[in-house]
């Protein structure tokens, strides 16, 4: 395998297999060596780019548009005719706006990159079988920059998962795609190079309201980088390694102003990956875990010294942070035994985690260290979530968890409907009970008759066997703290 790994820097840097000096070997790679190598990558290519889909995304024309028209040259010289553009299903069509996906079930599921969507488009999906398919959104996740399509098919050849927290820095690793629409008839673009490195950090998204302009998941701390060409249309394509398993899914360019070489970045294929995926699949919303804390980078100093963590800033009232009994000027070290170095390492660390989950904090307070176990609400996702399976609605009304409605500056404010108890009103539907009641979307739901609820899980236990009138305890204000409201059938 070393000898195999010599080969393939020889290759990429001089095109020949040339002999290796030095202390590392007295004599030239042989050529079944390479061959292997070649072997290799064909095989890898062979069986994974039926999985493989090329994406058009295009303008959804609105009345009174100009008509596009454009000439085609006639091969007998005789005068140009005047025509309308190819329709995507067209072989000659090429989309101005284009991506991939991959194959994730064999009913018709295509995962994608979020950002390869946009407003008012068409989605059409052309297979390695020259098919080409009109798709829909099945969902589509923002924070984890992934996106699910459907397609009206039954033979598809899914994609094949590996595991990117086994991946080292110099694995050789493939890419397939559709740069510059050049693989728009579903014979897929490959590319090789190797891990170039793991764990970084998307480039901050300008002009977003946050000022930290952070997004995704992905702008903490969790990308693959490789030097494998991830050009424009690679986006939604896998990273293969020599196994043929995807462990990455493809997403950026990352080019500094004045250079013209890129970083390609992929999402890895890990554990939050399969459960977004999965939740996508299904067509319902991704969640996920928040704490309520506000963190601070260590001063330089403490740094030196050999301390590692964050400190807490500030704690948002009403959040898991406040209730299980974190304070200002704690320092968290670990989040369920994984170190913490900063404030990015923390955000993704408890971040990743689901709605619900029990996160184990490892904290310093006043010098002495503490275990801490919390209990996280939801974080309230930036962006356009689309979801095609969302819960039901209960007698016209649907309820979430205060912290999911709740925008960046309301939380760092800790915002008024951060009571810390209670479910809000997401949604009320039009001449329904919940309407005819007088509720109202932002209202705080603390009790059902006498069951307190704190969740929409305890809120759908509650109501799940009521067939009759029922009392809903509503927050109201300090002066009247709660009042009454009776739900019909």
């Amino acid at each position: 395998m070393f000898r195999i790994l010599l080969c393939f820097i020889a290759i990429m840097l001089m095109g020949v297999v040339v002999a290796v000096s030095g202390a590392l070997a007295q004599e030239p790679l042989s050529g079944v060596e390479a061959a292997a190598l070649e072997k290799t990558l064909v095989d890898v290519i062979a069986r994974t780019e039926r999985s493989v889909v090329a994406i058009a995304r295009v303008h959804r024309e609105v009345t009174g548009e100009t008509l596009r028209l454009e000439l085609r040259p006639d091969p007998f010289d005789r005068r140009p005719i005047l025509s309308s553009v190819p329709l995507p299903t067209d072989p000659d069509f090429i989309p101005n706006e284009y991506g991939a996906g991959v194959a994730v079930d064999r009913r018709g599921l295509i995962l994608t990159a979020y950002h390869v969507l946009g407003e008012d488009s068409d989605y059409y999906v052309t297979t390695s079988e020259r098919k080409v398919y009109k798709a829909s959104i099945k969902a589509a996740d923002p924070r984890s920059d992934l996106a699910v399509l459907a397609i009206e098919a039954a033979d598809l050849v899914p994609i094949s998962f590996g595991n990117a927290g086994e991946l080292k820095k110099g694995q050789i690793v493939v890419s397939l795609g559709n740069p510059y629409a050049i693989a728009h008839d579903g014979q897929v673009s490959a590319g090789w190079g190797i891990v170039s490195n793991l764990s970084r950090k998307a480039p901050a998204t300008p002009g977003e309201s946050d000022p930290a302009g952070k997004s995704t998941l992905h702008h903490f701390g969790t990308l693959i980088q490789t030097d494998a060409k991830l050009n424009l249309g690679t986006s939604g394509g896998p990273l293969m390694n020599l196994r043929g398993e995807m462990v990455g899914l493809s997403v950026a360019l990352a080019a500094e102003a004045g250079y013209e070489t890129a970083a390609g970045y992929a999402i890895p294929v890990d554990q939050t990956f399969r459960r977004a995926v999965e939740t996508l699949k299904q067509g319902r919303e991704v969640e996920y875990g928040f704490l309520g804390v506000q963190p601070a980078n260590l001063a330089a100093g403490e740094v030196l010294s050999g301390m590692h963590g964050i400190r807490v800033a500030q704690t948002i009232p009403g959040t898991p942070a406040v209730k299980y009994g974190l304070k200002n000027d704690d320092i968290i070290t670990a989040v369920d035994g994984a170190p913490i170095h900063d404030a990015d390492s923390f955000v993704l660390s408890v971040g990743k985690l689901p709605v619900e989950a029990v996160a184990h904090l490892s904290v310093i307070r006043d010098g002495r260290p503490r275990s801490i176990e919390v209990k996280l609400t939801k974080y309230a996702v930036r962006g356009k979530k689309i979801v095609t399976a969302p819960d039901p609605l209960w007698r016209g009304l649907r309820v979430e968890y205060p912290s999911a409605m709740m925008n960046t500056e309301a939380r760092s404010a800790g915002g008024q409907a951060f009571a810390g108890e209670g479910v809000i009103v997401a949604e009320v539907a039009d001449n329904s009970p919940a309407l005819k009641a007088g509720l109202q979307p932002g209202m705080i739901v603390t009790h059902v008759g006498r069951t307190a609820v704190n969740s929409p899980k305890q809120f759908s236990a509650a109501v799940e066997k009521i067939s009759g009138p029922v009392d809903l305890s509503i927050a109201n204000d300090k002066t009247n703290p709660v009042r009454i409201v009776e739900l019909g059938p």
